[in-house]
C-alpha cells in the first residue's frame, strides 16, 4: 500500500477553501489512469509546522495502488502540485497544495535518492499520523518498527494543534 499525505492551508485558484482544493485534488489523483485511490482519511485542521501566522493547515491522506515506481509517483505528484498552483520558493510556507509519499509499500530508501522513503519527519507529525491511523491503523514505520498508536502517543506535546474538521 501506498500512503500519501494531503495538504494545504491557501485555497488554490478556482476554489473557495484550502479543504475544496484538498478534495479536488484526491479526485484529480483518483482520475489517473495510473493510481487509483482505494482509501481516504477524514480531514483534519492543523496549526503550521513550525508555527508561525500562516492559517491552519487541512491535512488528510489516502491509501493508492499504483504500478509507478517512487521517482515517477513523486514527479505525477509535483505535477498535480504545480497545476493548483504549488510553487516551491520558501521551505514550510503557505500553499495551496502538498502532497508527499508517507510509504511506498514498506520500501526503506535513505540518502541521495529523492523521495527519501518513509517520507523523513512522517513520524513525528500529528498531522500525518492521524489521518494514516484513519486508513491503515495496522501501519508500522519501515525503519523502527513503531505501530501507528504507539507513534501518535510518543509525540511531544508541542507537536502542534490538531482536530478533525
Amino acid at each position: 500500500m501506498i500512503l500519501i499525505a494531503v495538504g494545504a492551508n491557501l485555497p488554490a485558484t478556482g476554489f473557495d477553501t484550502p479543504l475544496a482544493t484538498c478534495e479536488a485534488a484526491v479526485t484529480r489523483i483518483d482520475e489517473d489512469a495510473d493510481m487509483r485511490v482505494v482509501r481516504r482519511s477524514r480531514w483534519y485542521e492543523s496549526e503550521p509546522v513550525p508555527k508561525s501566522d500562516q492559517p491552519w493547515f487541512v491535512n488528510g491522506a489516502v491509501a493508492i495502488e499504483t504500478d509507478l515506481i517512487p521517482e515517477v509517483l513523486l514527479a505525477r505528484l509535483h505535477v498535480i502540485e504545480d497545476t493548483f498552483g504549488r510553487v516551491r520558493r520558501v521551505r514550510n510556507e503557505a500553499r495551496p497544495l502538498d502532497l508527499d509519499i508517507i510509504d511506498f509499500g514498506g520500501m526503506i530508501r535513505i540518502g541521495a535518492i529523492d523521495p527519501t522513503l518513509p517520507h523523513p519527519r512522517a513520524h513525528e507529525r500529528a498531522f500525518v499520523l492521524l489521518p494514516l491511523r484513519d486508513i491503515a491503523p495496522e501501519w508500522r514505520h519501515p525503519v523502527s518498527g513503531a505501530d501507528v498508536g504507539s507513534l501518535i502517543a510518543a509525540l511531544e506535546p508541542n507537536a502542534g494543534g490538531i482536530r478533525p474538521l
